[in-house]
């Protein structure tokens, strides 16, 4: 057997030191498992006060066939503090406007409704969390009812004969 030093002591005193040093790193490894590291994350009871995290973030359809209907929402919107993510033109036509809660976030999707005219009966949960918003709008035949729209009636009748 190869012999670090001639010193015997100093063989001794540095198998010691590596033996401590394998012990404390085995005590740090369990007690890691024990004791997960603190979340720098705000626990659910807080509020979280940043303000961008307070800005609601939708997507706008629009399901009527009535052109630029979906950039008038969006500047509605914007205008009240809200962040619209994407405009398009829905898939089918729908009768009535509605509101769709993207993340299970009722409040959100109340204040969206709000903003807009739409009645609270007209709103629906289909949490997809890949769409990244609080809520869709889908903006209906009875586009005309609602607060984008309200003050200019006349003009949209107009417009439409």
């Amino acid at each position: 057997m190869k012999i670090l030093s001639e010193n015997k002591y100093a063989n001794y005193t540095l198998i010691i030191s590596l033996s401590v040093f394998v012990v404390l790193m085995i005590s740090s490894f369990i007690i890691r498992l024990s004791e997960p590291p603190i979340s720098s994350e705000l626990a659910d009871n807080i509020e979280k006060t940043n303000e961008m995290e307070t800005v609601i973030q939708v997507n706008i359809f629009n399901a009527c066939g009535k052109d630029g209907l979906a950039k008038q929402v969006k500047e509605h919107l914007v205008q009240r503090g809200f962040d619209v993510k994407f405009i398009d033109n829905y898939g089918e036509y729908l009768d009535n406007s509605i509101v769709i809660d993207r993340m299970g976030d009722n409040s959100s999707s109340t204040k969206v409704a709000y903003a807009m005219g739409i009645d609270q009966s007209c709103v629906t949960t289909d949490i997809d969390s890949s769409q990244l918003v609080r809520a869709t709008i889908i903006i209906g035949k009875d586009y005309f009812t609602l607060k984008p729209f309200a003050n200019g009636i006349n003009n949209v009748v107009a417009n439409l004969q």
